[in-house]
């Protein structure tokens, strides 16, 4: 099945498990998914990601992180924020921070996809794909 907002369906998926405290959720794949992924494991959201074949297509295989003996959520709320019928673009001096510098922007630039603390430090602005915290 085809989606108009592929992005959003991840994040989507990632935060309905997390609510069900599911130990993994799969996601289909593709370049700018493993990428946002890379960020969500570098910042320390999820545990790790894997890609696994299903025959025609592959998926990513994202394990969700939680905390203590009761399972406490690490991540808390995930936003889409530029949408396909509204793109959300920031200069380098606008890049913005979530939470009071709590959670994390991710950012689609020409440095590839990055988390908002380091584009501020290459100095680059770009598209505003989500807000994880």
């Amino acid at each position: 099945m085809s989606t108009s907002d592929p992005i959003a369906d991840m994040l989507t998926r990632i935060r309905n498990a997390n609510t069900a405290k599911h130990d993994t959720v799969d996601v289909p794949s593709s370049k700018m998914k493993l990428a946002i992924a890379g960020i969500l494991l570098d910042e320390g959201y999820i545990e790790k990601y894997d890609l696994v074949d299903n025959g025609n297509f592959k998926d990513i295989r994202i394990t969700l992180k939680y905390q203590g003996a009761k399972k406490e959520q690490v991540i808390s709320g995930i936003k889409r924020i530029s949408k396909p019928g509204l793109r959300i673009y920031v200069g380098k001096d606008e890049i913005p921070s979530v939470l009071g510098g709590l959670g994390t922007a991710i950012l689609s630039t020409n440095k590839g996809v990055i988390s908002d603390k380091e584009a501020r430090k290459e100095a680059v602005g770009g598209e505003v794909l989500a807000y994880i915290w």
